[in-house]
């Protein structure tokens, strides 16, 4: 007897194939060779979590640091607009450190590689079918110029038909560009337009032309011939076609007033006009989002009051209409077209079901039947084929790491595809609880705890402020958080002032404020912990990376007998420094001013390398040689300091590492490092079984 389940969903059923017997839908026609691949699959690690589930208990069982600091197995999934191929990233930890480009054929069966890197000057950034046979490639490079480290974006075409995979590049340079022909533009990659009606061709935005202000052209990715069709003016940083492919919107930026202004035209041959002006880090600012298939119609977010919401405008009348608010967050994010009609249909919104506001009721019918499946996780459709009937699924939650599923809606079938973290399928993870606490002028402030699937509270803790600042923590899978839990930690992830998505005037927050209330914001935090009797007083470190990393060390330098530890991976150490390199970036002088300040005196006291004096708790510094967001030289000064203060500390530093940690030897040595630093000040309430690490 068949061993299945259908999710009945209107006029759809979703047949959800059994993972243990791998029973397949026969109406599902893919190669023999494919569905085999899917089988053995689902088989090979539903064996292996079974065997693991009862031999382990997992109440004394410490997984291998190697099952949380691996890179994902497979990400960015990606379907060919006819649905018959899909490209992805695989990456392969042992014996060597590689990430590879990937696709496979569904027709044929054939698995072809079509990229590899070792992540160390060149890293994969993004690919993107352009039609069934051309896959798009942005590469990201690691430049230096004198003593500025940056990166260096160039896009390639891939002809997958070809019997021999060859990078071609669509931008080639022209000796008779006066400027393109004696300096290299630094972002190449930029396609602002597909061109559904014509898949061999796609815009591309690039300063050629003039520095700073990019022009458009037309490519072909057959013969990688271009004709420019906009040429840069006005100060336009970056430029929008409507939904019939027409450069309509061109957004400039001043970088030395911070004068953001949009231009509109309704054709090619009428004049362009203003549609907003704002000032950055003065104003409340308007971001354009995109054109309905109605080219008269056009969405963008500006604030109402101090939350940010969702509009959109006749621009025959300029008539606004707010399409979604939120009392209590921002609405942000970028719109979902359909592909099939090109219009419209929702707006991408962490706060709204499924992760999408749909401005139509019955385009959550595809969601709402995935939400049967898979009930308690976070669901999202990251690919579709042009006639929406096949879609690749990721789905995920707090304690199960991402899994890429194949449907198709003809069929009414779902298929396991790939799994990102294999290992840690049968080891119990953690579920973060969304909680919210008073700092000490009254402000409330979100954050995450995370506790051990074993032990009493109060326990050993983690604090682990995030990067950015404008950033924020969310639920879902983190391995970071699932590994510290798994040692026995509790963590908290406390969105302090300055993250973003709590209003204007909490992301404004930040503004100067490096260090004061938003440290104290942390600090407020763990003693929250403390008075709840969560966390043991006597076993509380903080660790973070990037800001997180500054937040870290000046914890230390504020508040030393709050924490028994400190760890920084690529923090910001010295402000002074940070303005000055800032400041060699267009736009520089206006941002650091405003983001971080200008008083020499003021930053000082607000950097961790000027106050070691005040640090009286072990400290862990870890960084990556080629970080082009946080030099290498904020941490190496920060460790000399230490040195010449007799500070207790240990610095590792990365040869080509990064500052994402995108090489797998770095972050398997950086686990490493934690785990024993925090080991050997936490202790480890962990109970170790000896088991042999995955190959």
């Amino acid at each position: 007897m068949m061993s299945y389940k259908e999710f009945y969903t209107g006029n759809d059923v979703i047949v959800l194939h059994n993972t243990n017997k791998c029973y397949v839908n026969v109406d599902w026609a893919v190669p023999l060779f494919w569905l085999k691949l899917i089988c053995i699959s689902l088989l090979v690690s539903s064996a292996h979590a079974q065997t693991n589930k009862s031999q382990i208990s997992t109440e004394a069982y410490k997984p291998p640091i190697s099952y949380f600091s691996r890179l994902p197995s497979f990400q960015g999934v990606n379907l060919s607009p006819n649905g018959l191929r899909i490209a992805f990233v695989q990456n392969f930890p042992k014996p060597t450190n590689l990430a590879v480009l990937n696709y496979y054929d569904y027709t044929t069966g054939l698995k072809k590689m079509l990229i590899k890197s070792d992540n160390k000057k060149i890293k994969i950034n993004w690919y993107r079918w352009a039609n069934d046979d051309i896959l798009l490639l942005s590469v990201r490079y690691e430049r230096k110029t004198s003593s500025t480290r940056y990166y260096r974006t160039l896009l390639y075409s891939i002809d997958i038909t070809e019997d021999e995979i060859k990078l071609k590049t669509p931008l080639q340079r022209r000796a008779n560009f006066n400027v393109g022909a004696t300096r290299v533009s630094q972002k190449q990659d930029s396609v602002i337009d597909y061109l559904p009606n014509e898949p061999d061709y796609v815009l591309i935005e690039v300063d050629l032309d003039t520095p700073g202000q990019p022009s458009v052209y037309k490519v072909n990715l057959r013969n990688q011939r271009r004709s420019r069709i906009e040429r840069g003016k006005l100060e336009i940083r970056s430029w929008m076609t409507d939904q019939q492919s027409n450069v309509r919107i061109g957004r400039a930026q001043d970088y030395d007033t911070g004068e953001i202004v949009y231009y509109e035209r309704k054709t090619k041959n009428t004049d362009f006009r203003k549609l907003f002006t704002f000032t950055s880090f003065d104003d409340k600012p308007i971001e354009v989002l995109g054109f309905a298939l109605d080219p008269n119609i056009l969405y963008f977010s500006q604030y109402k009051g101090d939350k940010s919401a969702l509009y959109k405008m006749d621009l025959t009348s300029l008539a606004q209409e707010v399409v979604l608010e939120n009392e209590n967050y921002d609405v942000s994010g970028r719109l979902l077209y359909s592909k099939t009609s090109h219009e419209a249909i929702g707006l991408y919104d962490g706060h709204s079901p499924h992760g999408i506001h749909y401005f139509n009721d019955e385009d959550y019918k595809l969601h709402k039947a995935l939400d049967k499946i898979f009930p308690d996780n976070y669901n999202s459709v990251v690919s579709k084929n042009d006639d929406e009937s096949v879609y690749i699924l990721r789905t995920q939650s707090d304690n199960t790491p991402a899994i890429y599923y194949y449907g198709d809606r003809n069929a009414k079938s779902l298929a396991r595809l790939l799994t990102t973290y294999p290992e840690l399928e049968s080891v119990t993870l953690p579920h973060h609880e969304k909680l919210t606490y008073k700092a000490r002028d009254g402000a409330e402030i979100e954050a995450y705890l995370s506790k051990p699937a074993y032990g009493k509270a109060p326990f050993p803790t983690v604090i682990h402020p995030h990067g950015g600042p404008g950033a924020r923590d969310r639920k879902g899978f983190d391995p970071f958080v699932s590994y510290m839990n798994s040692r026995g930690y509790a963590v908290m992830r406390p969105n302090f002032r300055g993250s973003t998505g709590y209003g204007y005037e909490f992301a404004q927050a930040q503004m100067g404020r490096w260090g004061l209330e938003m440290q104290d914001d942390i600090t407020d935090a763990t003693k929250y912990l403390i008075e709840e009797g969560i966390a043991n007083p006597n076993k509380i470190c903080i660790f973070g990376a990037s800001y997180g990393g500054y937040a870290a060390t000046m914890a230390a330098v504020k508040t030393p007998n709050l924490y028994a530890c400190a760890a920084s991976f690529a923090g910001v150490m010295d402000l002074r420094l940070l303005v000055r390199n800032q400041r060699r970036f267009s736009g520089g002088d206006l941002r650091a001013e405003k983001q971080i300040g200008d008083d020499s005196d003021d930053l000082k006291a607000r950097s961790p390398a000027f106050n070691v004096e005040q640090i009286d708790i072990p400290i862990l510094l870890i960084h990556g040689k080629e970080d082009r967001r946080v030099q290498v030289l904020q941490s190496r000064e920060f460790a000399e300091a230490l040195e010449d203060n007799d500070k207790t500390f240990k610095y590792v530093e990365f040869e080509f590492g990064d500052h994402h940690l995108s090489m797998q030897q770095d972050r398997d040595l950086f686990f490493k490092e934690l785990d024993a630093f925090l080991t050997q000040h936490l202790g480890s309430p962990a109970v170790v079984v000896e088991e042999k690490e995955a190959e």
